[in-house]
């Protein structure tokens, strides 16, 4: 990338925090304001995006021979996407199992507080999940 391309993205992204900021200060004041600075920041987040991704696929082709073994390539970045896909998968449903067994612990407490314990055990069980999750991604990180 060359440094008018990289000057154009880093423009785009600081315009992209500073319009929406300064259409939220200057605009009309009324409650749709916040619906179109939100709109307005999207908008230029995903036109700078839009950006960044033309230019960084415009860019030189690079010869796969040239490069290396493409087959080790290959497994090592579909490895480090497994580990992120575990990882994140994981989190997403111990969060959502928190969620959940947390409000209902609460509501338990607040009628009986000697449940405490048993609760407390099913919010740690709902944790439990995402550090499957964490450990499953150290071992495929592990044989990369």
């Amino acid at each position: 990338m060359t440094l008018a391309t990289k000057i154009i993205l880093i423009t785009a992204l600081i315009l992209s925090i500073i319009i929406p900021f300064g259409y939220y200060l200057i605009g009309e004041k009324n409650k749709k304001r916040y619906k179109r600075t939100i709109g307005v920041n999207a908008f230029f987040f995903f036109g700078a995006f839009a950006i960044a991704s033309v230019m960084l696929l415009g860019g030189p082709q690079v010869n796969a021979a040239a490069a290396g073994d493409t087959s080790a390539a290959l497994s090592t970045g579909l490895g480090y996407i497994a580990a992120a896909l575990v990882t994140g998968l994981s989190c997403i449903g111990g969060g959502i199992a928190v969620a959940s067994a947390a409000s209902a612990a609460l509501g338990a407490i607040s009628e009986d507080s000697s449940v405490l314990g048993k609760s407390l055990i099913f919010v740690g069980l709902a944790e439990g999940v995402c550090l499957y999750g964490l450990i499953i991604s150290f071992m495929i990180l592990g044989k990369l």
